[in-house]
């Protein structure tokens, strides 16, 4: 007899996918507005216009849904930028990263989505996803900046793309200090010069 997949795991096409597609949108709704504390199953199948019994059959728990919108948030993301230079690269990383979370409406949901990831296995788990594929989709332009002669051999593209987001989301939670572009330059340039002095290559391949 075959597994039965884990609730909010299937992909189906048709009127099942238009209805989780509506259930994720109300589920991003509540969580903007209220938080992760607010995302009540029964809530969202009313406000959706679902069957609770849809809704719980196919998610189960609020840690599960909150899952499924950031996996499904990751799949939709948009392509890195090329600008043809690692410095416009990665100000250009960091500059989305601020408008996403000065967004009135996406900055709200990312800290809900943060909170829900501190509480519950199955959030964490997705928003350690999530960023694994924004880090992977953004790597590209420290490879080709290595390709090009602008950085290190051996500089760890991931570990870059990080260091660019790190200081922003840093703010975002603990300082309460309003983002700017100016923030987004800042985050950007800082790792651009650990990059350039060698902080992510190993010393095999600088060497080389």
């Amino acid at each position: 007899m075959a597994d039965t997949p884990a609730p909010g795991t299937v992909r189906p096409g048709g009127r099942t996918a238009r209805v989780r597609e509506t259930v994720l949108q109300t589920a991003a709704d509540v969580l903007a507005e209220a938080g992760f504390e607010a995302l009540d199953l029964a809530e969202v199948a009313r406000r959706a216009g679902v069957g609770r019994t849809t809704v719980y059959r196919r998610w189960g728990t609020p840690g599960t849904l909150a899952a499924d919108l950031l996996d499904d948030m990751a799949a939709q993301s948009l392509p890195r930028t090329d600008t043809g230079s690692v410095e416009g690269d990665l100000r250009a990383n960091a500059r989305l990263v601020v408008e996403t979370l000065t967004d009135p409406r996406q900055g709200r949901l990312f800290k809900a989505l943060i909170a829900a990831a501190l509480c519950n296995g199955q959030a964490a788990e997705a928003l350690h996803r999530f960023y694994a594929t924004r880090i992977e989709e953004w790597a590209g332009c420290v490879t080709d900046a290595v390709r090009r002669g602008e950085l290190p051999a051996g500089t760890d593209a991931r570990r870059v793309i990080a260091a660019v987001s790190a200081p922003l989301y840093y703010a975002l939670l603990n300082t309460g200090a309003p983002l700017t572009e100016a923030d987004a330059h800042d985050a950007a340039d800082a790792a651009l010069a650990a990059a350039r002095a060698g902080v992510w290559a190993t010393a095999a391949d600088q060497h080389r």
